[in-house]
């Protein structure tokens, strides 16, 4: 004797999509933050390995950070070199290539450079990763500034409020010079809304400072010279109304 299956009717088949569709618009959102919890993890996780590195960099050069920058024009090539990558181009070839910067010395995994969050050009656009910025304003400095020697660290005064890397971001992209809101004696750079900050990990932005730790910010300010204010996107900012975050003392 067969037995008969019953089928779904159509509205029973109805019910189930309705209630999966339900629990699709319910769900999604939590599973969204819990991805960008982890990118943000991830983030801060990139920022540690790039202070250790800088701490090295220290003790291997008798307690000087890193440049920031630097600029080397020769015959045959000119050499970009900042703190993550450095940029050869051959004059006669027009070759570009890209080694570890100064803050690697010779040696990296470079795609601890690269902010999980961020999908979009760097200021320098050969780099191949990218999403991180470097405190120029008072520990890096470079060839243009103001002050073109990097600090010592026993010159860091309050190495757990100092700002050492993070996550870099204005209205172009990526930049990979973090500039403190006002100009100092060392950081006499006009284009200050160039070198904020990015809160793209849920309204957060990590940070590495100089002690080692490394922390997610909500704090944004946009306070600086109003013409650079202007400048300032809703989702980018300074750490500090004014230089106490980026400051050595």
């Amino acid at each position: 004797m067969r037995t008969r299956t019953r089928a779904f009717s159509l509205v029973e088949m109805l019910v189930v999509v309705a209630v999966v569709a339900t629990m699709t618009a319910v769900l999604t959102p939590s599973l969204n933050r819990a991805r960008r919890q982890g990118r943000g993890v991830v983030c801060r996780g990139n920022l540690r390995q790039l202070a250790l590195a800088a701490q090295v960099y220290v003790e291997d050069n008798g307690g000087s950070y890193p440049k920031a920058y630097d600029y080397v024009f020769g015959e045959q090539q000119v050499i970009f070199r900042a703190w993550d990558f450095t940029t050869i181009k051959d004059h006669s070839t027009g070759e570009v290539r890209i080694t570890p910067g100064t803050l690697w010395q010779g040696e990296t995994i470079a795609q601890v450079q690269q902010c999980p969050s961020f999908h979009g050009q760097a200021n320098w656009l050969a780099d191949p990763y990218t999403g991180y910025n470097y405190n120029t304003s008072y520990i890096g400095h470079g060839s243009g500034e103001a002050t073109t020697e990097p600090a010592c660290v026993w010159q860091v005064l309050q190495p757990a409020g100092c700002a050492l890397f993070g996550d870099g971001g204005y209205a172009g992209g990526a930049n990979k010079l973090m500039r403190a809101p006002w100009p100092s004696d060392g950081d006499q750079f006009v284009g200050r809304s160039a070198g904020t900050q990015a809160y793209r990990h849920l309204q957060r932005t990590n940070v590495a400072y100089c002690d080692g730790h490394v922390g997610a910010v909500q704090d944004r300010y946009t306070e600086t010279d109003p013409v650079e204010q202007a400048n300032i996107t809703d989702d980018t900012g300074f750490l500090s109304p004014d230089n106490r975050a980026y400051d050595l003392r």
